[in-house]
């Protein structure tokens, strides 16, 4: 998925767009190397080393990974899209630029 994410960073640069990340590895010292090691440009939190953590808890979370498309106005337009997880990034990209614009 990290090779995914890249190319998202990459291809949304300059854009509205951002991705964060949470992850729930119990070894936070090991998720610092693979951070490092996988070259995670993104804001990426540790959620306390389990799947019951208070970030997962807050958002409803039972499984990794989980996906949310949220809008330039913060709302959750998608959750777990996985085939056509791209395009609706590319519709909402567009959204909010044009609602920049418009500002």
């Amino acid at each position: 998925m990290y090779p995914h994410e890249r190319s998202l960073v990459k291809k949304f640069e300059g854009a509205p767009f951002a991705i964060l990340g949470i992850n729930s590895d119990e070894d936070r010292d090991a998720l610092k190397r693979i951070v490092k090691e996988k070259k995670l440009t993104w804001r990426s939190w540790w959620d306390g080393g389990g799947t019951g953590g208070p970030i997962a808890t807050r958002w409803n979370i039972n499984g990794w990974p989980t996906l949310y498309i949220i809008d330039h106005e913060g709302v959750i337009r998608h959750r777990n899209v996985y085939s056509d997880f791209d395009s609706q990034l590319e519709v909402l990209v567009e959204e909010a630029k044009n609602a920049a614009v418009k500002e």
